[in-house]
């Protein structure tokens, strides 16, 4: 079996990224979703286990110092805890999944200092396009707004640190793009556009 490898994907809040994913995973098989533990509040419509796993600051800290089997990466994000548990992942990859990493700046940089991803950066088309996008949500208050406003500014500034950049200005084409990246990091590593082993290479 041909281990699978690790999809980082990072983008400010806003930029459309869980929708272009459950695209993408919807179209190619082989892609599996590394669930997130997390110390914020669900959402609605959130699900435990499904979206994230919802968890306590200290039962977070605790799986944190489990070493070597605790987290991969972990960050603070607008004051809540993020982490990547090791074990789930690397169990994916060994049996041919590739792993898809939903996370931030901080953490793909953890990441990158750990392991070899391919990372991509999910960009809007602009400032002002990204603070329509989070206004029409209707959950931002203006304090909110400018606060997520600053840190993407941030953010974009390490987009030159990924594997890939994708421009989120028209879905279906950012679409195309995620699978085309996907779908040649397959083939070079001697795998189909559905994950398995190329044939003569197995």
């Amino acid at each position: 079996m041909t281990e699978g490898f690790l999809l980082v994907l990072s983008a400010p809040s806003g930029c459309g990224k869980t929708t272009l994913l459950k695209r993408v995973m919807a179209d190619l098989p082989g892609l599996v979703f590394s669930v997130s533990h997390t110390t914020r509040e669900p959402r609605a419509g959130e699900k435990d286990g499904r979206d994230y796993h919802f968890v306590q600051a200290d039962e977070f800290l605790e799986i944190s110092d489990q070493q070597p089997s605790g987290f991969l990466e972990w960050a603070r994000v607008h004051g809540n805890l993020y982490g990547t548990s090791r074990q789930d992942v690397e169990q994916r990859l060994a049996r041919g999944f590739d792993v898809v990493l939903d996370i931030d700046v901080q953490g793909a940089e953890l990441i990158r200092n750990n392991a070899d991803p391919v990372s991509v950066f999910i960009a809007p088309p602009s400032l002002s396009e990204l603070a329509r996008r989070l206004r029409g949500r209707g959950t931002e208050t203006e304090e909110s707004l400018r606060v997520r406003l600053a840190g993407a500014e941030k953010e974009m500034q390490e987009a030159g640190k990924y594997t890939y950049l994708i421009v989120n200005d028209d879905l279906d084409e950012a679409v195309e793009s995620l699978k085309a990246i996907i779908i040649a990091e397959r083939c070079r590593r001697r795998r189909g556009k559905d994950g398995l082993p190329a044939a003569g290479t197995d």
